[in-house]
């Protein structure tokens, strides 16, 4: 069992890691880590000396004044290092560093030296460290404005706004997924050794592309998905990183269920259910009244529930919140919901006679990975929508 803490754990990346190596809790233990922490020196060795592996991700992106910014990042390393010398502990650090390491700016110079910083922390003390240089992040849940400028186009063009381009410059990208995954990768490989190493690990990227390419895809996407419920064809796993990580920003509550149009003649009725330029599977159910299927979440499937005879309730909770979002469905006036990624879902006939449903799902099989590497995941209670 490795001891696992991260710091900055309920950012965006952070929330991912916690989530994905929570999915694997006969190898990982996460140790709870709050941002308060950092206030509190006690609190925050009694975090350290809990850890086998600290995933040091705590820092600030962005601020008015570039001298704050510098200043905290330089002040977390420094207090994290003072708390595992204070506590006399030497787990293995993983360091998340920046591209712009190399830029002349106060963000990338506060990562620099950070990662200078922690490597010399790991040389005195014979530790393991990795500073992890990374790329252009993206990925579901990420802050508008703040995180990445995909999250910033995704959360305008799902709330009436136009994203405006600044630079038109080609960038290198990671989705979140990919990261987490490299980051498990370094946990399991620096546990296995005994004696120090320093590295400094520059994180392959997924893919690159200009800014205004990112823009067009995300345009295509709100015309036929966002406005006409279309799913559109997506011609690699890249392009359904992306996907996902645009239709996480849709105002879920308010967006769905999404009304289909009922053809009708003498013949009886005709409903189209899904639109597609992707392929994937169609099937459907019968569910007796008061029953309840699903209470589980994807982390990469594209899923449709559509309600075609009797009366439903969908619920959805995003992994990691309280707060569950209520769909009333009825065959009478055909309706679709999707499930968003990471986002445990289920469906419950709340109605009197029998409760058809047809379903259609699409995922994209990594040929390294297979088809079941951080897919679904259910029969775990804190799973159940309730």
């Amino acid at each position: 069992m490795i001891c696992v803490g991260i710091t900055g754990q309920s950012g965006f990346v952070g929330t991912h890691l916690y989530n994905t190596l929570g999915l694997f809790p006969d190898k990982y233990k996460r140790i709870p880590f709050e941002d308060a922490y950092f206030q509190s020196q006690n609190t925050l060795r009694d975090f350290v000396k809990q850890c086998d592996v600290i995933v040091h991700l705590a820092a600030m992106n962005r601020h008015p004044d570039p001298q704050i910014l510098y200043e905290t990042n330089i002040r977390l390393v420094r207090d994290l290092i003072a708390a595992m010398e204070a506590e006399s502990v030497s787990p293995h650090v993983l360091f998340s560093s920046s591209t712009q390491e190399e830029r002349d700016n106060e963000y990338g110079l506060s990562k620099r030296e950070g990662r200078a910083l922690l490597e010399e922390w790991a040389e005195k003390n014979r530790a393991n460290f990795i500073g992890m240089v990374v790329p252009n992040v993206y990925g579901p849940f990420g802050r508008p404005n703040y995180n990445s400028f995909i999250a910033t186009f995704a959360y305008k063009l799902t709330h009436g706004e136009q994203p405006q381009v600044l630079q038109d410059a080609s960038v290198n990208l990671i989705y979140v997924g990919s990261l987490v995954r490299h980051i498990m990768d370094k946990i399991d490989e620096v546990t296995k050794l005994r004696n120090n190493r320093i590295e400094r690990d520059l994180v392959p990227y997924d893919f690159e592309k200009k800014v205004t390419e990112i823009l067009s895809l995300f345009e295509t996407f709100k015309e036929l998905y966002f406005e006409k419920g279309i799913i559109p064809a997506l011609k690699d796993e890249n392009e359904v990183n992306l996907f996902n990580t645009f239709r996480c920003y849709i105002d879920a509550q308010n967006h769905f269920p999404v009304r289909l149009t009922l053809h009708t003649d003498p013949r009886g009725i005709f409903v189209e259910t899904v639109k597609l330029g992707i392929g994937g599977q169609v099937s459907f159910s019968t569910t007796v009244p008061g029953i309840t299927r699903g209470n589980h979440y994807h982390t990469r499937k594209i899923e449709r529930f559509i309600v075609i005879k009797g009366k439903a309730r969908i619920q959805l909770r995003k992994i990691g919140s309280e707060k569950v979002l209520n769909f009333y469905l009825d065959g009478n006036e055909p309706a679709f919901v999707d499930m968003p990624v990471w986002y445990t879902h289920n469906i419950t006939n709340i109605g009197k006679e029998e409760l058809y449903t047809q379903f259609w799902i699409n995922e994209w099989y990594d040929p390294k990975d297979g088809d079941t590497y951080f897919e679904s995941v259910d029969s775990q209670e804190n799973y159940i929508v309730k």
